[in-house]
């Protein structure tokens, strides 16, 4: 499964207003609380009781939050660009900017493990990242993403 089968669109959010961790993921898990009808509360307390675990603020800019739950049936990524960075208790101690959320079905352990490595992996590539914090539009990560994903 790529990146693209499980990020919408609509849940790409270019120009993300938090300023901290927790407001971050509220402000993702907004459109995917409305494409997937779970309750967004719901959403963050999963994505909340991870990050309690250790930070997903995996350093070099990037901050990749994710979590499982039972209510969901499919997989469901949401992509945010925040273009002056959050203190996401990264790693490195360094701001975060780019940001993949990813909420897979409760039972589905190596799809959610394959998603995350499929995310990492996009993100190592120095020009990607580079492409992504230039985005205008979700159209553009979309583009960029679909790209990166053909040379794979």
């Amino acid at each position: 499964m790529k990146i693209l089968d499980v990020l919408h669109e609509n849940a790409i959010i270019i120009d993300l207003k938090s300023t901290r961790k927790l407001e971050v993921i509220n402000e993702l898990a907004a459109p995917v609380a409305r494409l997937t009808g779970v309750d967004q509360d719901m959403l963050v307390k999963v994505l909340m009781e991870r990050e309690h675990l250790g930070s997903t603020g995996i350093g070099g800019g990037i901050g990749i939050p994710h979590g499982k739950l039972k209510e969901l049936n499919e997989p469901v990524l949401a992509f945010g660009l925040s273009r002056q960075g959050v203190d996401f208790e990264s790693m490195d101690g360094r701001p975060t900017h780019i940001f993949f959320l990813l909420l897979t079905p409760d039972d589905s352990a190596g799809l959610h493990l394959k998603l995350l490595a499929s995310i990492s992996k996009l993100l190592k590539q120095e020009p990607i990242k580079e492409q992504l914090m230039l985005a205008t539009t979700p159209a553009d990560v979309i583009k960029i993403i679909e790209a990166a994903e053909q040379d794979v």
